[in-house]
This record gives structure tokens, sequence and C-alpha cells, in this order.
């Protein structure tokens, strides 16, 4: 139909903005990502990369790199935890990289990978997804797109730590969807920018 094949071509035009932005993006902050690799290396040795599944497009799983921010083995115990103010998981200079967002930064590849977009909502860790699909209706709707470095309900409403939470900032996802553009999209960067200066939201 019409309207699926502008849709097709919309996803396109979005997908090779999305992978030229990564790739500028990954080369100018190389030398942050060297200096961040170091720190994390010299604190305690151990991985510099944090691979983890989560939900993207059409509830395919995928891996999203991160650089670690806590210790090593921090879920041994193998049950998955939100994290809290102080967590005692995260390392001294986890806690700076988080501050920053610098940890969010190896994430350009998984756009390059076509698992991310730049802005899109969140993606989540399956075991949280099949908790939140049963409490919370239309949850699985914020897969219809791909999930997001930074996304409308990530610079509109605080850490999510609790269930209540979650509901509201699925408003702000499924609001994004709706109205998806490439204005918005360039308004959510623009915020995205302001709240990691000032330091906003992050854990």
């Amino acid at each position: 139909t019409r309207f699926s094949s502008e849709t097709l071509e919309a996803d396109w035009v979005r997908r090779l903005l999305d992978g030229f932005l990564s790739a500028v993006a990954l080369i100018a902050v190389a030398p942050v990502l060297l200096l961040t690799a170091l720190a994390i290396k010299l604190e305690d040795g151990g991985p510099v990369f944090y691979k983890q599944e989560r939900v993207g497009l059409r509830d395919c799983p995928f891996m999203i790199f991160k650089f670690r921010s806590m210790r090593d083995n921090a879920e041994s115990d193998g049950l998955p935890a939100w994290a809290t103010e102080r967590d005692s998981r995260i390392t001294k200079v986890g806690r700076f990289l988080r501050k920053l967002r610098i940890d969010e930064l190896p994430q350009f590849a998984n756009v390059l990978l076509g698992n991310m977009s730049i802005v899109g909502p969140r993606p989540e860790r399956p075991y949280f997804v099949e908790q939140f699909s049963q409490s919370i209706p239309n949850y699985r709707y914020r897969h219809l797109v791909r999930p997001g470095i930074t996304g409308w309900a990530q610079v509109s409403f605080r850490y999510a730590a609790s269930l209540q939470d979650t509901k509201q900032k699925l408003s702000y996802d499924l609001y994004y969807i709706k109205h998806q553009s490439f204005l918005f999209d360039v308004f959510i960067l623009l915020k995205t920018v302001g709240v990691v200066l000032r330091g906003e939201g992050a854990r």
C-alpha cells in the first residue's frame, strides 16, 4: 500500500541518517573512548566493555554495548535489579561515567549494526519486559520502533526505579511513537545535551 511504502522509505532514510551520525560521533569521541577504556582498566583490571541482552524492534533480542560502570560480576546471583541511589555495585569511575552518560557512547556501535536508533524508547532487559508486559497495558507497543540511545521519556522523566515510574515513562514513549518526526528527534537531542550538562537523572 501507499502508506506502507512511505513508512518503509522513511525507515530507510532514518537508518541512513542514524548510521552516518553514529559513524561521525564515534570518530569525534574516539579520544574519550580511549581515555575511558584506560580509566576502567586501571581502576580494577576488569573488562572495559559490558554486554547485556535487551529487547528491540518487534520484540527481537539483541546485545547492547556499554562501558562497564559496575564492578565485575555485579549480578553474579543472576537476579536483575534496578540501579539505586549510591548503588554499591557502581565503581568510582563508573559513577563519573554515568553522571555524564559516557558509559552509553559504545551504543553508537549498536546504531551502526541496526539494533538501535539514536532517538527512541530505551531498550529494556527481557526479564523486566516480561514483568512489565503482564502489569502494564500496551507496554510492548514501545517495540514498534527501534530503541534509542536517548528518547522523549529519558529527557522528560526521572530514572524509573519502580513499576509506577515505568508506567509514567511508557506514556512518554507512546507519545513519541505517535508523533515521531525529524524535528521531534532534533528537539529531543537538544534536550539531551541539556540533561547531560546538568547531570540530571543519572544513576
